[in-house]
Order: C-alpha cells, then sequence, then structure tokens
C-alpha cells in the first residue's frame, strides 16, 4: 500500500491548484522562523558541489535558487562569487531571504512561473519541485528548461517515494507532496527535455533505507522552443 495521504480528486482542476498552492504556501509563511531555525545548520554542500561541477564553460555563474526559502543556499552562492536569484511563493521567504542574501528575490509560485529565457547557468531546486503536483511537472520542468542557458544544469533533491504505486501524492497535514522514486522521476524530467547526469541519495554514509533524498543532476539538451 502507499503511504497515508489525504488525496484530493485528481486530476486537479484550477481550484484544487490554487488551493494546493494557496494552503502549502500558507504554511510556510506561517512557520517561516521556525523553518529558518530548523534548516540553517543542514550541510547541503554535497548538492552545491553537485550542481556547480557540472556547469560547463568559465565561471562566475548565473543560478537560480528554486524554493529558496529563508535564503541559507543564496548566502552560500554568493559567497563563492556566483550571481545568485532566489525564487519563493512564500511572501515571508522573500522577505527573509532578500533581507539575509542581499540577493534578487522573485516571489513566484512555482505553477505560475514566469522566467527570463535563458538567463540561467544553472538551477538549484533543493527540497522544492516536491511540491508540484504530479500532472503539473511536465509544463513547470518545461519552464525551468527554457530558462537555463544551452546545456545548462538542473538540481534537484526530493524525499524519494518507495515505488509502491505510480505516484505517492497527496495532502501530509498541510503540505502538498508527490514522491517519486528514481524511475518515475526520470521518466518525467527526461521527458521534458533533460539528460541525466549523475544520481545519490541522501544523507551519504548510511544504507538505502535510512536515505529519505533522492538527489538528481540533469543537463539540459536540444533546442528549446521559441
Amino acid at each position: 500500500m502507499c503511504a497515508p495521504f489525504d488525496v484530493m480528486t485528481k486530476p486537479f482542476d484550477r481550484d484544487a491548484l490554487r488551493e494546493i498552492s494557496r494552503v502549502t504556501l500558507r504554511h510556510y509563511d506561517e512557520n517561516a522562523e521556525a523553518f529558518k531555525q530548523g534548516t540553517r545548520d543542514h550541510d547541503v554542500s554535497q548538492n552545491v558541489d553537485a550542481l556547480l561541477s557540472r556547469i560547463e564553460g568559465p565561471a562566475p555563474f548565473t543560478i537560480l535558487d528554486l524554493g529558496c526559502g529563508p535564503g541559507r543556499d543564496l548566502v552560500t552562492f554568493r559567497s563563492l562569487g556566483h550571481e545568485a536569484v532566489g525564487l519563493d511563493g512564500a511572501r515571508r521567504f522573500v522577505e527573509m531571504a532578500q533581507a539575509s542574501s542581499g540577493c534578487e528575490v522573485l516571489h513566484q509560485d512555482f505553477l505560475a512561473l514566469d522566467l527570463a529565457p535563458r538567463r540561467f547557468h544553472g538551477i538549484f531546486a533543493n527540497a522544492s519541485l516536491f511540491h508540484v503536483p504530479t500532472q503539473e511537472l511536465p509544463r513547470v520542468l518545461g519552464d525551468l528548461r527554457a530558462a537555463l542557458r544551452p546545456r545548462g544544469v538542473l538540481f534537484s533533491s526530493n524525499p524519494r517515494g518507495q515505488g509502491r504505486c505510480p505516484v505517492e501524492e497527496g495532502w501530509r497535514a498541510d503540505r502538498f507532496g508527490a514522491y517519486h522514486d528514481l524511475e518515475g522521476w526520470r521518466r518525467l524530467v527526461s521527458a521534458a527535455g533533460f539528460e541525466e547526469i549523475d544520481h545519490y541519495y541522501r544523507p551519504p554514509g548510511r544504507p538505502l533505507a535510512e536515505q529519505p533524498w533522492l538527489a538528481t543532476v540533469w543537463r539540459s539538451c536540444g533546442t528549446v522552443n521559441g
């Protein structure tokens, strides 16, 4: 059986998608300070390196931190000499990230992205894309690919599914999530025009059963329409 979820009727119509965004973002707005304190010391250097080491050409790079939260990783990218741009749908996170990093931070819902084409060398989606309903992922991934420069790199880390059903998806408390196993995630991202560079599970150095995070690294391939 799948993990327990409070599952909404699928496919999601426009009203249901708005509700998914509204409730999930409200959770983050209302818990922004606690989230900042709870994640400030998380070591994601493995993920930062996985992105930056795969970008072609000379640094510095322009990096989009998708779901930047309070801005922890924006500070890291900027300290390494890169142009870091944040994006988050929670207004409180946008304010916190701007204050802590001094970077440009876009206030945008993942389901309504409005990104400049071919602006970014890399996109860092650390613990963020799992909030996108599976039916919307092809469109969202297409938006991200269009925002990347040719052969740009997408890094994604998400809590992984167990492959016990097509997609483990729905509400857990007041946050919506879609939990993909490696094969399911590969199918989705590959179909959006990316080729896989690498994948690994986190935290490092533990048995697979104790590694709840799936990290993947992708390169934009081919041409982007428009």
